[in-house]
Parts: C-alpha cells; structure tokens; sequence
C-alpha cells in the first residue's frame, strides 16, 4: 500500500485547537483544518475558554456578560474558518482556566493546537502562557503555531 493510500485509509485525527479570537489562535484553527484535510478529513474542536476574571474591590462580575462576550468571539472566529470540507470543526465553549481545560481535552485528541501569543496580557505574562503550559501537561501531542515573520 503507498503512502499516498495510507494516509487516506488512516483513522480521522481528533485535533483540538484553543481559539481565544487572536490571530494567533486563528492561525491554529487554519492550520488545524488544513492538516486534517491533508489526512483526508478528521474532527476539529476549536475550544473557545472563559473564566471569571480576579477582582481586587470583590465586586461579583456579571457572569452572563462574560459568557455572552466569550460566545460571540467564538461565533466570530468560526465564521473566519471558510469552507472546512471534508473536516468537521465543532465550536465549543467552557468554562475553567485555559491552559487546564485544554491538557483535560487532550486525552481525547490525538493533536492539541494552540496560538504561540493570544489574548492573555500582563497576567499571562506572570502566570505563564498557555502555550507553554500546554506543551508540558498536554497527554497528546501539541503544535504551537508562530506568527509568520
């Protein structure tokens, strides 16, 4: 059998991709979709992830307004996807700290995807990145897709 009939009959990869609405997150999603279509199909789960923010005057944030504001981002990153045939992009929203919720997604992927800079700021910048944090806890493989240059 050649590598070209391998690849074809091969098992759809399940990709997830953590999408934050950056361009470096909508670069992953790309990529992610023209990998698997170059395998012949395969499931992407763009994973788009809110959390409460921290609050110094512990003033409750509106939680609907949060979760409103993650949702759009997410329906507006999917509508930058285009034509995704024959790969099945599966948008999904949840709640929890990024990098956590993405190591717990990899144990259903056979490839986590993640931007090498997204919307994380200053505090990312303390806590480390998600990227970095995904690379070391992730239980599949991870590619980390950089900014063309």
């Amino acid at each position: 059998m050649s590598e070209q009939e391998q690849m074809q009959t091969a098992t759809p990869q399940r990709y997830v991709v953590g999408v934050d609405g950056s361009e470096s997150s909508l670069a992953a999603l790309r990529w992610a979709v023209d990998e698997a279509r170059a395998h012949g199909g395969g499931d992407v789960r763009a994973v788009q992830v809110w959390q409460l923010p921290y609050s110094e005057n512990y003033q409750l944030p509106d939680l609907n307004t949060i979760q409103e504001k993650a949702k759009l981002r997410l329906e507006s990153t999917m509508e930058t996807v285009g034509d995704t045939s024959p790969v099945e992009v599966h948008a999904e929203l949840r709640e929890g700290q990024p990098a956590a919720v993405l190591c717990e997604l990899s144990s259903e992927a056979d490839l986590v995807v993640v931007g090498s800079r997204g919307h994380g700021g200053f505090g990312a910048l303390l806590l480390g990145s998600v990227s970095a944090q995904v690379v070391r806890h992730a239980k599949c493989s991870v590619f980390v897709v950089r900014p063309q240059v």
